[in-house]
């Protein structure tokens, strides 16, 4: 009977380090022809043929370590040495990106150890299976990795096994509203196939380095032995390299870490449940709420990541500075007067609307699960205090929203004005739906220009200094604006976004420019629209990203009272603000949680806590 050979994958290796079964080789017998005469139906035999043909193309392909053994050896060695860069670096990977060096990755882990010890003790089919989870375990903590130095590089803090799922979806939408639908699709699609890939080499590395392990069991076995004395060793006498500990248990502490967040925030629900419930103005009869601001048109306004760094940073400095005194002055000269201090904001480089719930709640608000326990609840945010007096009208201008939005209810607002509600027919400027120029001009149009029985109660979120900062938008006459489509040609000049975003120098100009932008925008439309009785409160919901604020900035943001009255910055004396609209670098710092409540007893409300 005829026979053909196919090379064996043997465990050994050979005395120079090639992987043995790279010349080996065993027979195989080809499969029977039948019996002579034997009834053979078409079908049947197309099959047989088939077969045959396929054993002989895996057989041949099989059989190239013997035909090209010195590719087979390269092969085998880059396969091995990747498998154990792969399972070791998985273990030691830091999850900060400013750590992400080379220096950081020469660590023993004891964990390496410990795995060793594991599968050495293991049957094969076990072992297999040990190896695998291994693979599969090492791979989620690298995803884990990356995501928390994306949020500390995002949000300036790590990411949440619990509650940060849903915001991946919303780090999609920003990237289809920043750089368009089809980018967001392929970047979203390129991400999943590559953890796919992750997941499935790290298994297939870890099942690797386990069947070298068993290769020589008495070998692997000392190996192990001296390994975990080395490691005992280092440990005990704090060896160190590069400012760490040689003996490095990085996963374990990672996983630990991971493990003490995720009860904690089980935790946290329950205590914040609680505190959510007392509020010192709840039960506050409306007559005496806010009396000294009766008559008034008050306007809240948000400016995106209008941060500490806008105003400090020695390359971003320089031309806030600069519009910041040209718009006091501007201010001045239209009569009004001004205090500004500082907030400590409850999120950092994103996710506004936790600074935003945590102002106007004054509640500390720094997860999306406390954010949607406010909003559930009955809490008085100032808004919804205004309206509770029946003294005033209540309005929301938000142009970044752009579906429905059921916080409105919580917030108190009797109208709001959403992307799509302001007329406005121009170009989007990257993330942001419009300029805020035409927005404010929009506000005062629809709403604040009115004669209305009742003073307005206005809350406004301005989008133009939301990253990327490109194109950004400039300023035009207001007289101009009609329904937006002048700002076509701006926006068409404008810088890409693609190109600003990932050049951190070009992130930070841009950044300062646009924050100039929205001051000015901000400031020349009170200085055109504001009267006597226009009370304008404007601070930052959050600073920039760290690519932008830098690694380890405060969470500061700026924050002013502007109003022609007088009397009305007589009320936050005490307060010891800094005169104008640029606070002192030594004005007062407040946790923006406290701001609700100092602001409703600095204007006359009488507190009837809730319990």
């Amino acid at each position: 009977m005829p026979v053909f050979t196919r090379s064996r994958d043997l465990p050994d290796s050979s005395d120079d380090g090639t992987p043995a079964g790279a010349d080996d080789t065993e027979t195989v017998p080809e499969p029977e022809e039948p019996e002579s005469g034997a009834p053979e139906s078409g079908t049947a035999a197309s099959e047989t043929a088939a077969s045959r043909t396929l054993r002989a193309r895996v057989a041949h392909w099989r059989a190239w370590r013997s035909r090209y053994p010195r590719a087979a050896r390269v092969v085998w060695w880059t396969a091995t040495a990747l498998s154990l860069a792969l399972v070791l670096g998985a273990m030691v990977m830091p999850n900060q990106l400013h750590l992400l060096r080379a220096d950081q990755f020469v660590r023993l882990p004891g964990e390496a150890i410990i795995a060793a010890a594991l599968l050495l003790s293991l049957p094969r089919r076990p072992r297999l299976v040990a190896a695998s989870a291994l693979g599969v375990g090492l791979a989620a903590l690298t995803v884990v990795n990356v995501l928390d130095m994306m949020y500390a590089e995002y949000l300036g803090r790590g990411f949440n096994l619990v509650l940060d799922w849903g915001l991946l979806d919303d780090a999609q939408s920003y990237v289809a509203d920043s750089m368009g639908e089809t980018t967001a699709l392929a970047a979203t699609a390129g991400l999943l196939l590559l953890i796919a890939a992750l997941f499935a080499v790290m298994a297939l590395a870890a099942v690797r380095l386990s069947n070298l392990l068993v290769r020589d069991v008495a070998a692997s076995t000392r190996g192990t032995l001296i390994a975990g004395t080395v490691w005992i060793t280092c440990s005990v006498l704090s060896v160190q390299y590069a400012g760490l500990p040689l003996a490095f248990h990085r996963a374990v502490t990672a996983t630990t870490v991971k493990a003490k967040a995720v009860r904690q925030t089980i935790l946290d629900e329950a205590a914040f449940a609680k505190e959510n419930r007392v509020d010192a103005f709840g039960n506050t009869p409306p007559e005496q709420l806010v009396p000294d601001l009766r008559g008034k048109d008050v306007v809240f306004t948000f400016i995106e990541s209008y941060g500490r760094s806008a105003i400090e940073d020695p390359v971003m400095a320089p031309g806030v500075n600069r519009t910041l005194t040209a718009s006091n002055e501007a201010l001045a000269k239209a009569g009004y007067h001004a205090r500004s201090g500082w907030l400590t904001s409850a999120t950092y480089g994103g996710s506004s609307w936790l600074g935003h719930s945590t102002t106007l709640s004054g509640l500390w608000i720094d997860n999306q699960q406390r954010y949607r326990t406010v909003m559930n609840s009955d809490r008085l945010s100032l808004p919804k205090i205004f309206q509770k007096t029946g003294a005033w009208d209540t309005v929301g201008v938000m142009p970044g929203i752009q579906k429905a939005w059921p916080e409105q209810k919580h917030y108190g607002l009797d109208k709001v004005y959403n992307a799509f509600q302001m007329g406005y027919q121009g170009p989007k400027f990257s993330w942001s739906t419009m300029p805020d120029q035409y927005a404010l001009e929009a506000f005062q149009r629809l709403e604040h220009g009115k004669d209305r029985d009742k003073p307005l109660m206005s809350e406004i979120i301005l989008t133009s200094s939301h990253q990327p900062w490109a194109p950004l938008p400039r300023m035009v006459g207001w007289d101009e604006m009609g329904d937006g489509s002048v700002f076509d040609s701006i926006q068409k000049a404008g810088e890409k976004a693609s190109e600003v975003i990932s050049d951190s120098g070009r992130s930070r100009k841009a950044y300062g420019e646009s924050i100039e932008y929205s001051v000015t925008a901000l400031t020349q439309w009170l200085e055109r629209y504001g009267t006597e009785d226009t009370v304008l409160v404007f601070l930052g919901d959050h600073q920039p990203i760290a690519r932008v604020s830098g690694d380890n900035a405060s969470r500061d943001v700026p924050i002013s009272i502007v109003a022609k009255d007088q009397k009305v910055l007589d009320k936050v004396a005490s307060w010891n603000w800094t005169d104008g609209i640029r606070p002192a670098k030594d004005a007062p710092v407040w946790k923006m949680d406290l701001f609700r409540d100092r602001f409703l007893t600095a204007y006359g409300s009488t507190p009837h806590p809730t319990k």
